[in-house]
């Protein structure tokens, strides 16, 4: 027995065991000692939250869109349910009366194993009654937009009357229905636009409404700015002799004149000037009426101008050289 404790060869035999077993216990030591795998961490934003309700007779406010859900665990269950998206968001508010209320957001088909943040966790809502009325559509534009030679005459929408839904509260408190037509500065011709329709209450809120229809036809009636004027007959020229000019007249006693707003507006009269050297008879007369500057046109281009006039006129006697004068008056249209 001694022998074979002192062979080399034993020994050998022996150190190689004892060296492996102290490298695998040292090394299941090590094993045993060494950190778990860090947690990851990831966020899934804009979740979209579903919300359980009676849709037909309730309207529910105060609800966000999207949830943003954040996730924290082993990387590879983070990671699966990341890309997977196959989990959901919600409120259930079908047990819960009209009113307002504090609700939390739930959230299903995540594992266990994970930790879950939702934010918002709890939201205010409020449910009230669900309301649907008509209102007429009120069209709107910027008048800066127009020409300064032209005026905006009118707008329709079509349809007129559209119907609004929404919380009866959110009903009650509406005070213009909108539809917008937009354009590029120097308008002059009349256009129809496709508007959208915006409900308003009497702060100018936007209302988080349903519109049906969202949009309307609208038609912009656009003309060339106009005035009424008093027409007034000007005598320019000598008559002729012989002629004497008792009285001019017309029958026009206004003139609609066309142009810039801020030149029309200042003008008290239209003036017709007639040339008394064109008077030879009793009879009517037709005269250009000149624009003035500034004036694009107006709606009488001549005005007809009826003439009473005295005529002198010499004649002969018959068996005389001296002449008799004859006087002859006369007011005849012809």
């Amino acid at each position: 027995m001694d022998k074979m404790i002192d062979s080399p060869r034993v020994l050998r035999i022996v150190s190689l065991f004892l060296a492996c077993l102290f490298f695998f216990s040292v090394r299941t030591e090590l094993s045993n000692d060494k950190p778990p795998v860090s947690d990851q961490v990831e966020v899934i934003k804009d979740v979209p939250l579903e919300v359980f309700y009676d849709d037909e007779n309730l309207i529910v406010t105060g609800l966000p869109k999207t949830v943003n859900v954040t996730i924290k665990g082993s990387p590879t269950l983070v990671l699966s349910t990341k890309h997977a998206k196959d989990f959901s968001v919600f409120v259930d508010l079908n047990h819960l009366v009209m009113g307002e209320h504090k609700v939390n957001i739930q959230y299903e088909n995540i594992s266990e194993k994970l930790e879950v943040t939702l934010d918002p966790a709890t939201v205010n809502v409020k449910i009230e009654e669900k309301m649907t009325e008509k209102f007429r559509v009120d069209p709107e534009m910027n008048h800066r937009l127009i020409d300064e030679g032209y005026v905006l005459k009118g707008m329709l929408a079509d349809p007129a009357i559209v119907y609004v839904t929404g919380a009866k509260s959110v009903i009650e408190s509406i005070s213009y229905v909108k539809a917008t037509v937009t354009g590029e500065k120097g308008l002059k011709e009349p256009f129809s636009q496709e508007a959208a329709v915006k409900v308003l209450d009497r702060d100018l809120n936007k209302l988080d409404v349903i519109i049906e229809p969202g949009s309307v036809n609208v038609q912009v009636d656009i003309a060339e700015y106009s005035k009424e004027l008093p027409l007034t007959i000007v005598q320019t020229g000598t008559a002729p002799e012989g002629i004497t000019i008792n009285e001019l007249t017309t029958d026009v006693k206004t003139v609609k004149v066309f142009g810039k707003k801020s030149i029309i507006d200042v003008m008290n009269e239209i003036t017709v000037e007639v040339d008394l050297a064109k008077i030879t008879e009793a009879k009517t007369y037709e005269f250009e009426v000149k624009l003035p500057e500034g004036v694009t046109k107006v709606s009488e281009q001549k005005i007809k101008v009826k003439a009473d006039i005295t005529k002198v006129e010499e004649t002969p006697p018959a068996n005389s050289e001296e002449a008799d004068t004859t006087v002859t008056t006369g007011d005849i249209d012809s």
